[in-house]
């Protein structure tokens, strides 16, 4: 059953803004996750093996942003809002919560720009909002001449089979339904791109697969891409590396020994495995004339 909880604070200032996030400011306007990847990096003792069983709804975080907007916009400090950094802001609950919704019209209101990451999608509805936060938002003063655009929204994808993410991604909208919706916002005029992560070793990191999905996103014609590499943590049973080893083998046992043998003793893959995939993206960045940055060419 949801829980509807009241929050200290909504609105969080980075520390360091990402390179390719571009995140002044982070805001989750729920806690866990109904759409359960396996691979995700807040799994743990915290949320359980269903993640969804923990979902709550910060039912007061439309007042507290207005309160913390209007204080940051009387400072003029502006700065990109990132949605969400701790689980995905198109949860299956927001069809009916509409909290995301209220939250960006708080954000558009105090003129606010916004960087919205979700696998779903739900988003769509709410295009009518990005597309007024694109247009009247102000950009931070050290980013007025580096970006061209006050609205960002990306797609996540660890696949674009839709077989394959039901595995990794049980509670996630389709990828197949995602690729929908980004020429949906393509169509809009949106700033619109494609968080590639993470890739999944010998299945969606295939040289077939990968020039697949490069030819997939440049045909729908996004904006940038992202890709990032498989990390996996913990050895508890609601631990990330857990979770996919024992999908790993139930799906894919031929690839199991690989998985074991690279996450036997680090949560990342090995450091030649990583040069390597970063080569590979460059070339195929380069290829498809895709870039792997929100900043003006």
């Amino acid at each position: 059953m949801t829980q509807r909880i009241s929050a200290k604070s909504i609105l969080h200032k980075t520390k360091r803004r990402d390179s390719w996030f571009l995140d002044d400011y982070t805001l989750n306007p729920y806690s866990s996750c109904s759409f359960n990847c396996l691979y995700c990096y807040t799994r743990g003792s915290k949320y359980g093996i269903n993640m969804e069983e923990k979902l709550s709804v910060k039912e007061n975080a439309v007042e507290l942003l207005d309160k913390q907007l209007t204080l940051r916009a009387r400072k003029q400090q502006y700065g990109i809002i990132v949605l969400s950094s701790a689980t995905d802001p198109y949860l299956h609950i927001e069809a009916s919560e509409k909290l995301t919704r209220q939250l960006l019209e708080v954000i558009l209101h105090h003129r606010f720009p916004v960087h919205v990451l979700t696998k779903s999608d739900l988003v769509v509805r709410d295009f009518d909002l990005l597309k007024a936060i694109d247009k009247q938002a102000i950009l931070p003063v050290d980013l007025q001449d580096k970006l061209t655009h006050k609205a960002f929204l990306s797609f996540s994808f660890s696949t674009i089979d839709d077989a394959v993410g039901h595995i990794f991604e049980p509670g996630a909208t389709a990828p197949s339904a995602r690729l929908s919706a980004i020429t949906q916002a393509r169509a809009r005029g949106l700033h619109c791109g494609v968080s590639l992560m993470p890739l999944l070793p010998f299945i969606s990191d295939t040289t077939a697969q990968l020039d697949l999905m490069f030819q997939t996103f440049q045909a729908l014609d996004i904006s940038y891409i992202f890709p990032a590499t498989l990390t996996l943590h913990g050895n508890d049973i609601t631990d990330s590396k857990t979770l996919v080893l024992r999908a790993i083998a139930k799906h894919y046992p031929d690839l199991l020994p690989r998985y074991q043998h690279y996450f036997a003793v680090d949560s990342q893959m090995p450091a030649y495995y990583r040069k390597a995939f970063s080569k590979k993206m460059q070339e195929l960045c380069h290829e498809y004339q895709l870039p792997n940055t929100l900043f003006d060419r």
